[in-house]
């Protein structure tokens, strides 16, 4: 069965003839950087509107996810931060392979309903990384996550199917520029069915409904990866923010506690000078 090409966006954002130049280009590049061991494809829709909700642990990660939805025969679609495509030559190749431009100063609702449309109208698979960047997570399990995710599924009714990979992080580890490519590295990803989000159909897009929904989605891309790491991912997502906060009340209570040790020594030692000077030989009485 032949499959169609997809419909070319009304304002003329994409290229069909640049999207295939870089099958060309990406493929064989991609196949060079890692080994790639991958099962779950025939969970991602064949066409139509599409979610792929995935884990973040390097910008590596990045190709081997575009690589995956390539093989399930869709084209991926990510959200990149609007001044990229400000930038000269590279500017023009994203906006030309249809990728969508994050509006930072924009409310979250606006950025995704404004994608929302797009994703609707166009049939496109869009890779969504909820936690919004690389995890934090001490251990790299996903973090507690941005509900962007969920109001684009919300909005357009459009599946929403997790992945989960690792691997990654040991080709380009965050925080590091120069990809460690030899020996070359196998990733492993997985798709699972689609998420099911029928309990919040036809809500209203509130804060609660929202996160909700976000956990849903995020707890299904956990397990996935736990499955992948033959671990079981912790009950509680990682936040930075609590994080941050508790480690500044244990070095609170550090130092409270280190002050109050300083002053029991201080004490301790005062006593022991006064009982040293009042039994001293001046003060003692011979028989």
């Amino acid at each position: 069965m032949t499959r169609e090409s997809p419909p070319k966006r009304a304002d003329g954002s994409y290229s069909n003839a640049w999207r295939n130049a870089s099958k060309v280009i990406l493929r064989p590049g991609i196949r060079m950087m890692m080994r790639l061991d991958w099962r779950g494809q025939e969970h991602i829709p064949a066409d139509g509107a599409t979610i792929l909700a995935a884990n973040h642990l390097s910008y590596m990660d990045i190709f081997a996810v575009s690589l995956f939805a390539d093989s399930a025969r869709r084209y991926p679609v990510f959200l990149a931060k609007s001044s990229l495509f400000t930038i000269p030559v590279l500017g023009t190749i994203i906006t030309k392979l249809g990728q969508l431009p994050v509006y930072r100063g924009q409310t979250d609702a606006a950025l995704v309903l404004r994608e929302a449309e797009m994703v609707a109208s166009n049939g496109a698979c869009v890779i969504f990384y909820p936690e919004a960047t690389v995890t934090r997570d001490p251990d790299k399990w996903p973090m507690v996550s941005k509900t962007g995710v969920a109001r684009l599924a919300l909005e357009t009714g459009a599946p929403v199917i997790p992945i989960a990979h690792w691997g990654a992080e040991r080709i380009l580890p965050y925080g590091n520029f120069v990809p460690r490519l030899l020996p070359r590295k196998t990733v492993k990803i997985v798709a699972g069915p689609p998420v099911d989000l029928s309990e919040f159909a036809d809500q209203p897009a509130t804060s609660q409904v929202l996160r909700a929904m976000t956990a849903k989605i995020m707890k299904d891309v956990a397990d996935l990866l736990g499955e992948l790491r033959g671990e079981t991912p912790p009950a509680e997502p990682y936040h930075p923010a609590v994080a941050r906060r508790k480690l500044r009340q244990d070095l609170l209570a550090l130092q409270d506690s280190t002050a109050a040790k300083d002053s029991t020594l201080l004490q301790e030692s005062t006593l022991l000078q006064e009982s040293t000077v009042s039994d001293g030989p001046e003060g003692s009485i011979k028989p």
